[in-house]
């Protein structure tokens, strides 16, 4: 794959999308392109595959691809509706959702969303708009910036951070603000850096990644057809829990209030069918790139029951 990146899950999600040769489908995270390059290449001439992604970077990569039933939009997922009826491509037959940080976005040192590397501390996936994590811990008030270590981060130290940060403002670089955040995690996890979780809750938050994810799993949802397929690869369980519970109440259909007797036929039909269990990497895939021990790839299949808000 370009640039030595390698797509979690490839082989799993081919086949979750169940690809059709003259299908139309959407890679809501382009990345490098490791996935979009594999559903082009089961596609016929008739099939189409739109692809986006809110990282300019990621956006230039896609242009090398020179192919007719490829496109490729620089936006937010969130957007996904607004793209697809824009252009009059839905229904669809299936969506992807590739979640987090990308490998790239990691190992290049100037977007600030490592602490291997000392640079300055920007965090955002989509650089021409939106706070930089440095203005963003430099401004907010403490207590803000504890719940979103504690909520987004899971770090029982998050109050202890936070109050660590303050008092070292003004943080420009991302050595900076591991020392500061190592300084005040008091136990250690095996294996795992003492910044690592203060790193991850604000790269989330600058993203809004959990909002991103709540806002377009409805809108790619209600864009397929009968019988097309959504497929979700997280890598966190905040990630996972949104795709999990968005997938189990769109199965189960609307439910009647335990009060309120109502006949079967008055309830609406789940508009989607949960296809299979939770898939994780295997050994072989998990040897060779680590990477992929963290994810999870869910499927649903929509219905044929009408989508209303």
């Amino acid at each position: 794959m370009v640039s030595g990146h390698v797509p979690v899950l490839l082989d799993e999600a081919l086949a979750a999308l169940n690809i059709q040769p003259e299908g139309v489908y959407v890679d809501a995270t382009f990345g490098r392109g490791g996935h979009s390059r594999a559903i082009l290449a089961r596609l016929g001439e008739a099939g189409r595959l739109l692809a986006m992604d809110r990282d300019p970077v990621a956006v230039h990569a896609g242009e090398a691809i020179e192919d007719a039933r490829f496109g490729l939009v620089h936006a937010p997922f969130s957007e996904l509706g607004r793209v697809l009826d824009e252009r009059g491509m839905a229904p669809v037959d299936g969506v992807l959702f590739d979640l987090g940080v990308s490998s790239p976005q990691l190992d290049e040192a100037a977007r600030g969303f490592s602490f291997r590397f000392d640079a300055p501390l920007d965090m955002r996936m989509d650089t021409s708009r939106g706070m930089t994590a440095a203005e963003w811990l430099n401004t907010a008030p403490e207590e803000e910036i504890a719940r979103v270590i504690r909520d987004l981060g899971e770090e029982r130290f998050a109050r202890q951070v936070a109050r660590a940060i303050v008092a070292a403002r003004p943080l420009s670089t991302t050595r900076q603000l591991a020392t500061v955040a190592a300084g005040a995690v008091r136990t250690r996890e095996r294996g795992q850096d003492p910044a690592t979780r203060t790193f991850q809750a604000i790269r989330i938050h600058i993203n809004g990644e959990l909002e991103e994810i709540g806002v377009a799993l409805p809108q790619a949802a209600a864009r397929l057809r009968s019988g097309g397929r959504l497929a979700v690869i997280s890598f966190h369980s905040l990630e996972d829990r949104i795709a999990k519970q968005f997938m189990r109440t769109e199965s189960e259909g609307e439910q009647a209030p335990p009060d309120i007797p109502l006949r079967a036929s008055a309830l609406r039909p789940g508009r989607m069918r949960r296809v299979g269990k939770a898939i994780k990497a295997g050994a072989a895939e998990c040897a060779a790139n680590p990477r992929a021990r963290s994810a999870v790839l869910r499927v649903a299949e929509r219905t044929g029951t009408a989508w209303s808000s």
